[in-house]
C-alpha cells in the first residue's frame, strides 16, 4: 500500500525541536503530512495505531563495518542491512576495510550497487585516505566523492604520518570533504590491548596509555588549524580527547567528533577474565572517561553516537585475548544501549535521538533524519520504556561478538520504514 498513517505517536524530531504527539501519513516514499488528527484525509491509508510509541526519523549510523567484499562469511550487505533495520537504523555508512578495500570508483559503485540489490537500509561508504589503507599515497578522493564517498579515512587504522595527514587534509579542503580519523598515535598502541592501568597489570596484560588518543588529535588539530579543512575524530574515549574537542569547537575550528556505546556504558571492568568480547579499539577506559564521555555527550561536544559495529566470526574473536581481533557488534543495540543514556536522566530524549538521526546527518550533508512534509519517509517507530535482555543468539547479524549478551536495557524498536517501505516489524 502506498499509503500509510501512523497515528498517535509522541513525534520526535531534533532538527526542529518537534515533540509532540500527533499523526504522520506517509504517501510515495515521503511523508506527505504530519498534524494532530489526519484520519480525514487518509481514509485510504493502511494505519498503525502508535499510542505510547516514538516516532522519530530513522537512525543515522555514520561508523559500520559491513565486511563485503572479501568477509560475507562475518558480514554481508545483506546480513548488515537485517540488522540494521532490526536496530532502526535505515541509514549507514560503511568503512573502507573491505577486500579489496574502497579505494578505487569500482568498488564504490559495487556497493552502491549491493545495497540497491538488498531493498534495505540505505548504505554509503566512505572512501579510503591512502591507497590500500596504507598510510602513503593519497587516493583520488576528488573522483571518489564525485562517485558517491561520504568522507575519506582509514578506517580502523590512524593515518600516522603528519605529513600524509597534511595532504589528506590540504586535499580534502580544496573539495570540502570530510576526513575522518581512528585517533589513536600507533606507535604508542601497537604493543597494546586494553587500557593502561589497574585492570591491565592484574591480568598481565599489555596496556594502551590514553596518551595515544590525545596525542593524535592534538596532531590533527594543528593540522586542521594550518589547513582549514573538515575534520572528524572517531569513537572518542578519554577525557582528555573530549576536552581537546571542546576547545577547538571553541576556537572555531571545524571539528566534529562520535562515540560508540561501550565508551558509555562500559569501562575497564567489563574485561572480567579476559573477556575477548569485550576487547576493543579504542580499549574501555576507566571509569572517569566513561563520565567525561557522557559530559561531552551532554554538553554537545561529542555530535554523534554510532554503533562502531565490527562483526568477527567466533574463530576471531574465542581465542587467547592477546590473539583476539578488536571490535564488536552494535547495529541493534545502539538505540537501547543510547536510551540509557535518557533513562539515566543525564540526556533528554530529544537529545539523545539528535545524536543517533540529525547531527550525523549534518555532519554527513544527507538529506535525511527529519519529520517534515516532503523529507524521505525513512523513521523508526520505538517503544521507549520497553523492558527486555539483549540476547546475542537473537541478533540478524551473522556475528554475535558483543559483550552485552543478557543485558538488561529499555526501549525497544517495532517498526523501520525506508522511503515508506516497512522493513522491519518487532515481534508483538
Amino acid at each position: 500500500m502506498s499509503r500509510l498513517l501512523i497515528q498517535g505517536a509522541r513525534l520526535l524530531d531534533p532538527a526542529s525541536g518537534l515533540d509532540r504527539t500527533g499523526d504522520l501519513l506517509i504517501e510515495a516514499g515521503r511523508i506527505a503530512a504530519i498534524g494532530g488528527d489526519l484520519a480525514g484525509c487518509a481514509e485510504d491509508a493502511e494505519t498503525v495505531a502508535a499510542a505510547g510509541l516514538c516516532l522519530a526519523p530513522g537512525l543515522v549510523d555514520m561508523r559500520v563495518q559491513l565486511r563485503e567484499p572479501g568477509a560475507e562469511h562475518m558480514e554481508s550487505i545483506e546480513s548488515g542491512g537485517r540488522a540494521a533495520a532490526a536496530g532502526g537504523v535505515t541509514t549507514m555508512v560503511a568503512l573502507p576495510n573491505t577486500e579489496p578495500p574502497v579505494d578505487d570508483v569500482s568498488v564504490v559503485e559495487f556497493l552502491a550497487r549491493r545495497a540497491r540489490e538488498a531493498k534495505l537500509a540505505k548504505i554509503h561508504t566512505y572512501a579510503a585516505a591512502t591507497k590500500g589503507l596504507k598510510g602513503r599515497r593519497l587516493t583520488e578522493m576528488g573522483l571518489l566523492a564525485a562517485n558517491g564517498a561520504l568522507g575519506f579515512t582509514d578506517g580502523v587504522k590512524a593515518v600516522a604520518d603528519a605529513l600524509v595527514m597534511r595532504r589528506v587534509l590540504a586535499y580534502a579542503r580544496s573539495f570540502d570533504l570530510l576526513v575522518l580519523q581512528h585517533p589513536q598515535e600507533p606507535s604508542l598502541a601497537a604493543a597494546g590491548e586494553v587500557n593502561e592501568g589497574e585492570i591491565a597489570t592484574r591480568l598481565g596484560l599489555p596496556a594502551i596509555p590514553a596518551a595515544a588518543e590525545i596525542i593524535m588529535i592534538e596532531r590533527d588539530l594543528r593540522l586542521v588549524e594550518l589547513t582549514g579543512a573538515r575534520y572528524h575524530a572517531a569513537h572518542l574515549s578519554t577525557a582528555a580527547a573530549v576536552e581537546a574537542i571542546r576547545r577547538a569547537k571553541v576556537l572555531g575550528l571545524p571539528v566534529t567528533c562520535d562515540t560508540a556505546p561501550p565508551y558509555f556504558t562500559l569501562n575497564e571492568t567489563a574485561i572480567g577474565d579476559y573477556r575477548t568480547f569485550a576487547k576493543l579499539s579504542p580499549p574501555l577506559r576507566g571509569e572517569a572517561d566513561r563520565r567525561a564521555v557522557i559530559d561531552g555527550l551532554r554538553d554537545g561536544t561529542i555530535d554523534a553516537i554510532a554503533s562502531d559495529h565490527a562483526p568477527w566470526d567466533q574463530d576471531s574473536k574465542r581465542l587467547p585475548f592477546s590473539s583476539a581481533a578488536y571490535g564488536i557488534v552494535g547495529l541493534e543495540t545502539l538505540l537501547p544501549l543510547s536510551l540509557e543514556l535518557y533513562h539515566n536522566r543525564d540526556l533528554g530524549l530529544l537529545e539523545v535521538i539528535s545524536r543517533l538521526t540529525s547531527n550525523p546527518a549534518r555532519i554527513l550533508r544527507l538529506p535525511v533524519a527529519r519529520l517534515a512534509p516532503g523529507a524521505p519517509a525513512d523513521l523508526v517507530l520505538f517503544d521507549p520504556d520497553h523492558a527486555w535482555r539483549i540476547s546475542t543468539d537473537r541478533f540478524r547479524s551473522k556475528s554475535k561478538n558483543a559483550p552485552f549478551d543478557g543485558r538488561a536495557v529499555r526501549g525497544r524498536v517495532v517498526r523501520t520504514i525506508v522511503d515508506g517501505r516497512t522493513i522491519f516489524r518487532g515481534e508483538d
